[in-house]
């Protein structure tokens, strides 16, 4: 079965989590809107929720040169107090998204930004490959789909596993904090400079 993805974009909207959170959970729950945002409740997303509807107008721009001078990335990181923005906990989890950045490269802050022709172009690719592989139609949905996550992994921050720890996201990397630091913290927007490039 084909994930819904309007029903994904209402949960997401709802709920401020993460479009792959919402994504997996429409699927787990067989595109059922209240089992989904049940099983976003039950994996802790609930916090965050309620926090994600606050302002963010304090925080930082952090920034990070990498040893070999080759490769700076500029991250501006939102949060809602300036005591915060000056908290230790929130300088490092700055600092670490801004080496994520340099290190894996991301093209956006969340699926979100993606244009929508660069996502159409894409499926239309994985649709080519799953022709010529002669996959039955009814399972293409469902190959499309995990493609796409694997897809957002790649380019979105959000989405990619943390550097210093792949069992986690940076997604869940923010939503640790916010719960640790009980205010509500936002990647902005980054630029990632390379020699060359």
């Amino acid at each position: 079965m084909a994930v819904d993805m309007e029903l994904v974009k209402k949960l997401r909207a709802e709920t401020g989590v993460g479009i792959l959170e919402c994504r997996k959970a429409v699927t787990e729950s067989n595109n059922n809107y209240q089992k989904a945002e049940e099983i976003l409740r039950k994996r802790g997303f609930e916090k965050a929720k309620a926090k994600s509807s606050r302002a963010t107008t304090q925080g930082v721009v952090g920034a990070y040169v990498h040893t070999n001078f080759k490769i700076g990335v500029l991250v501006e990181v939102g949060c809602e107090t300036d005591f915060v923005a000056k908290n230790n906990d929130f300088q490092a989890l700055v600092k670490d998204i801004a080496m994520q950045i340099a290190a894996l490269s991301p093209q956006y802050v969340d699926a979100d930004e993606i244009p929508e022709e660069i996502l159409e172009k894409e499926k239309e690719i994985y649709r080519e490959q799953m022709k010529k592989q002669g996959k039955p139609e009814n399972v293409v949905e469902k190959i499309i789909d995990g493609k796409l996550n694997k897809f957002y992994a790649d380019v979105c921050l959000l989405d990619q596993k943390f550097f210093k720890d792949d069992s986690k996201t940076i997604r869940d990397l923010i939503t640790e904090h916010i719960h640790k630091i009980g205010e509500n913290i936002i990647v902005k927007r980054f630029v990632r400079y390379q020699v060359g490039e």
